[in-house]
């Protein structure tokens, strides 16, 4: 007789090797794809680390862009207010004008001729307003035109808005005609003094 015996499939211990073997596989499995989804995970953090230094760089690009389109608004703008001023007169002129004449007063004791009164009491001071003027004139334009020739030497792309520009230009067109109107006049050849009888 054999005395050997045949596991019972029926049997509870045959059902509780079959699961156990089971979940030692999918165990196993489970550590086998978890290298390959860490590994597809990290990109996506590098990434996200690159999008970071991206999105960071173009707001300290948009920063500067602001503070360079500040800085060229209120250059326009100053330049437009110094071509204003200069062709209605400044203070500055005025004052100084009006030191030359009482220096003229003081020199006109002892000119000889009438010209040479006219020309010490009105003529210099009649200069040193134009020059005044005119180097006042010719600011507002170098401002205007380093305004408008700023964004070429800059990064590619970039402009001025519209209303910066048209102040520009418009400093630009007070600025000239300044800097004409004021050396004719500084030369006499505009307004020259009058001769004496």
């Amino acid at each position: 007789m054999d005395t050997t015996k045949t596991a019972d499939p029926t049997a509870p211990e045959a059902d509780t090797a079959e699961p156990q073997a089971t979940e030692a596989a999918e165990a196993k499995a489970d550590l086998k794809d978890a290298p390959a989804a860490e590994s597809a995970e990290a990109p996506e953090a590098d990434l996200s680390d690159e999008d970071l230094e991206d999105e960071l760089h173009d707001e300290l690009d948009e920063t500067e862009q602001r503070s360079e389109g500040v800085g060229a608004a209120a250059s326009a703008v100053v330049a437009a207010g110094l071509g204003l001023v200069a062709l209605s007169g400044s203070w500055v002129s005025r004052v100084i004008a009006e030191r030359q004449t009482l220096v003229g007063q003081i020199e006109s004791v002892n000119a000889a001729t009438t010209e040479a009164k006219i020309e010490a009491l009105y003529g210099d001071a009649w200069h040193m307003t134009a020059l005044v003027n005119g180097v006042l004139s010719t600011l507002a334009l170098l401002l205007a035109v380093f305004v408008l020739a700023r964004p070429a030497f800059g990064a590619p792309g970039r402009t001025l808005p519209t209303w910066v520009r048209a102040v520009s230009w418009a400093a630009v067109a007070l600025g000239a005609l300044g800097v004409l109107l004021f050396g004719l006049m500084y030369f006499d050849i505009l307004a020259p003094l009058p001769k004496a009888a």
